[in-house]
């Protein structure tokens, strides 16, 4: 039975959701604490470092804990549900940290906070992904399906990016902390809202029915599948390289392009950017498979980005003034990682498929629970680079005095520069060798693997 629009259209809802806090988490927390609060961006950085580290064990081990959960509302929706309330609630405190706290009070209750924020993600990201094999049949309705939750990740994912730093100064009226906490919870609510109408219109259909393996089954079971292994580096790899900009851009911004009204530009750059990354996942990626393969897209896709970040370089070099003609590079960017975002949860979820064939094990939760934490990886790897570069350069919320502090350091600025293009082309340049090298999984060995299962 092919899905209805409305179980597509809630699952997407879901998605917008999820990737709205996801966002305002990956790129403004470093923001948040080091730049309006003043905890220490080497501080910080080992904060979202060391979460990563405790992500390695609790993110595939919640993918067992879903796989073995049955219920009468299956295994996937009681999970995303209880996960998405409580990560509602560790976000806003997350955000909104109590004014009394200072020194190392501050640096615990961040720490705490995100790591909290972490674990609940994970209660809820590893069922929303692992729905995908287990709600489709395939082929061309699990890639029409990858495509759209992945797209409307990035229209959420988009939306936070293009509004926050508006909405912030607006709710809290020139005040970031507060505008930020308030902002914290309009999401917080939006989240909950729209999660609860996916777990309300959706059911689970095909999820084979296997005995509930033990940890060291499931670990075993994904070491096995190198095909899953092979698009995890990959994924690693691609959004460490967008998050290092992503996390760095409102301070190229806000101590580079500069300007009293930074965030203007920046808020402008971000909406084009978003724009762009939107029709990248919902109308220029469907146009072009229909005359390229998944896997000519995804090199199409590393080139496109190659360029863009060379391209932004080189403007940076130039020192070029105008927000339009960052508008170039911007393009080739946003339309490459929107393009990547989709094409590799349908890979992984290729994968799934593969690993049944290759083990007789249908992992679908261990797998994405996988995604989930290589996403989070990369996340704290990019903010531990990004404050690795904040702590060299020295740039830092001293606000009052950002304009002759950046004419002042000049030095300061290049590394900057450098650390925002070169470090991802590096990434991505990486990643593309190695996912030639190891991925086989072709559109006609998908259908092989497929029809074997089927059999």
């Amino acid at each position: 039975m092919k899905l209805t629009a409305k179980e597509k259209a809630s699952y997407g809802l879901g998605a917008v959701g999820k990737d709205m806090v996801y966002m305002l988490s990956a790129s403004y927390i470093l923001y948040y604490y080091q730049d309006i609060l003043g905890v220490s961006a080497i501080a910080m950085g080992m904060i979202l470092m060391a979460a990563r580290v405790f992500d390695a064990f609790n993110d595939p081990i919640m993918g067992v804990v879903v796989a073995k959960t049955r219920t009468k509302w299956g295994k996937f929706r009681p999970w995303l549900l209880i996960g998405t309330v409580t990560n509602a609630v560790i976000l806003y405190f997350m955000f909104a940290a109590p004014p009394a706290l200072n020194g190392s009070g501050l640096v615990a209750y961040a720490a705490i906070t995100y790591i909290l924020w972490g674990v609940t993600y994970t209660m809820m990201d590893i069922p929303f992904w692992s729905m995908i094999p287990a709600f489709t049949e395939g082929g061309q309705e699990r890639e029409s399906l990858s495509t759209l939750g992945r797209s409307c990740a990035g229209v959420g994912s988009a939306l936070v990016t293009i509004i926050t730093m508006k909405c912030v100064y607006s709710l809290g009226q020139g005040n970031e902390r507060a505008g930020f906490a308030r902002f914290a919870l309009i999401l917080a609510v939006l989240f909950v809202i729209f999660i609860t109408v996916t777990c309300v219109c959706i059911k689970e259909k095909s999820t084979v029915d296997v005995e509930s393996p033990s940890v060291g089954q499931m670990f075993k079971a994904l070491l096995q599948n190198d095909q899953a292994m092979t698009i995890v580096v990959s994924i690693v790899l691609i959004n460490c390289s967008l998050y290092i900009t992503s996390n760095l851009v409102i301070y190229f911004f806000k101590y580079d392009f500069g300007g009293d009204a930074w965030y203007n530009s920046y808020t402008l750059f971000n909406t084009f950017g978003g724009g762009i990354q939107i029709l990248s996942m919902m109308i220029l990626f469907p146009l072009i498979r229909k005359f390229l393969s998944a896997i000519k897209v995804f090199y199409l896709s590393f080139i496109l980005a190659i360029v863009g970040y060379a391209t932004l370089l080189v403007f940076m070099l130039l020192n070029v003034t105008s927000i339009f003609a960052l508008f170039v590079p911007a393009f080739f960017i946003f339309v490459a990682f929107g393009m990547l975002t989709v094409l590799t949860t349908v890979f992984l979820a290729n994968t799934v498929d593969y690993g049944q064939w290759k083990n007789n094990r249908r992992d679908e939760s261990v797998i994405f629970s996988m995604q989930t934490f290589v996403v989070k990886l990369a996340s704290g790897v990019a903010a531990l680079i990004a404050a690795v570069c904040l702590s060299v350069t020295k740039l830092n919320g001293d606000t009052s005095e950002t304009a002759a502090a950046v004419e002042a350091a000049a030095s300061s600025v290049m590394g900057l520069r450098l650390t925002m293009t070169v470090l991802p082309i590096a990434g991505l340049l990486i990643a593309i060798f190695y996912f030639q090298k190891k991925y086989i999984l072709t559109e006609e060995k998908v259908a092989e693997i497929a029809d074997a299962i089927r059999r």
